[in-house]
């Protein structure tokens, strides 16, 4: 038989760029020749003090590894409640944040639907965007990282620039400048006739949450995560609040087993030991104030103030490429940006005084 499956593949799929993700310990100790313990892994905003102890004594006890898991996490939404003010009724957990926004794109989106994004950004969003057939509206963040709320309204202003958008996707705190959409902002978004998505991964480095808003407002989703916060990354857990009209229908479109057993119980961990994983989370903000005011005495470098666990930096008089490529002879990795709004610019996960005093080191012999 002669059958070339490229023939019946979807022509949005055939065409999309895959995503760039960041690479684990093993393969880059592999490609830098260095052992894990000696890389100081700033690239992917990761918790460098790991998950509460209490996660590994509990998963090496699992008792029921070869059950399905709880297929609407009834325990872990319970405590979720508590944490957040939320009703459990409203929450919903899934396999990373990432799953929920492609769920909401698949709630919503017809083909030729659009979204409005607002790069610089996090880059699911157009991502999920293209796999599902959604037409992406980028309205550019001001050279300040703030919104554009003027240009996000005229698309809803006929004749605007074509069919309504369905979704607006925010980030609060933003990946990957660190700033904040301000209560203002927010509320201009939420009286448009289509459905806000706050993305608040980094709320907690912030403090500055609207997740309970989602009972006032019927148009308006908002979405966490373990993997911060809690360390929890290679768990892929989040979760979402919803008003009850859109989550009755997510439940119906959402993978029965989606989050497995191991990442509800190391959640449910998380959260009744929180309050050392906040104490960790206070430590990271301290000494993300502390190296922003070192960044500042480079006169090179120009850091954005941040309300996360990362500082953005624009590379000044020199490449930002060779920058990172320089910092990973030494074994220190960060993130290198030259797309659109972000040329020349590194951003700067933070780590424990140690790794950020090597990092220091290393820019200083730059």
């Amino acid at each position: 038989m002669n059958f070339n499956p490229n023939s019946i593949i979807r022509q949005n799929i055939a065409g999309l760029k895959p995503y760039s993700p960041i690479l684990p310990f093993d393969v880059l100790s592999q490609q830098l020749g260095r052992k894990p313990e000696d890389i100081v892994k700033l690239d992917a905003n990761e918790n460098p003090y790991g998950p509460s102890p209490l996660v590994a004594e509990t998963l090496a006890k699992l008792p029921y590894p070869h059950i399905y898991p709880d297929p609407e996490s009834r325990q872990l939404r319970a405590e979720l409640s508590n944490y957040t003010g939320v009703a459990a009724e409203h929450l919903l957990v899934g396999a990373g944040a990432d799953e929920l926004i492609d769920l909401v794109m698949r709630l919503f989106i017809d083909t030729g639907d659009t979204i409005v994004n607002c790069p610089p950004t996090f880059g699911m969003y157009a991502f999920d965007a293209d796999i599902n057939r959604a037409r992406v509206a980028n309205i550019w963040r001001r050279q300040d990282f703030s919104i554009d709320i003027d240009e996000i309204e005229a698309l809803f202003t006929p004749p605007g620039r074509g069919p309504i958008p369905k979704i607006i996707i925010v980030t609060s705190p933003n990946n990957p400048d660190g700033s904040l959409l301000g209560d203002k902002e927010l509320k201009r978004l939420l009286a448009l006739p289509g459905v806000v998505v706050l993305d608040e991964a980094y709320v907690e480095f912030s403090g500055s949450s609207r997740i309970e808003w989602v009972t006032q407002y019927p148009n308006l989703i908002v979405l966490r995560t373990f993997s911060k916060w809690a360390g929890l990354a290679g768990l892929r857990v989040g979760y979402g609040a919803f008003p009850l009209d859109i989550i009755e229908h997510l439940w119906k479109i959402k993978q029965p087993y989606n989050v497995n057993v191991a990442g509800q119980i190391a959640a449910r961990v998380s959260l009744v030991d929180r309050e050392r994983l906040l104490k960790n989370v206070a430590r990271i903000v301290e000494q993300r104030e502390k190296f922003y005011a070192a960044l500042t005495q480079f006169n090179w470098l120009k850091p954005y103030p941040s309300q996360t666990n990362f500082i953005l930096c624009r590379v000044q008089d020199r490449s930002a490429l060779e920058v990172k490529k320089k910092l990973a002879k030494r074994g220190i990795l960060v993130r290198h940006y030259n797309s659109p709004g972000l040329s020349d610019h590194i951003r700067i996960s933070i780590g424990t005084p140690t790794q950020m005093a090597r990092l220091e080191e290393g820019l200083n012999e730059l």
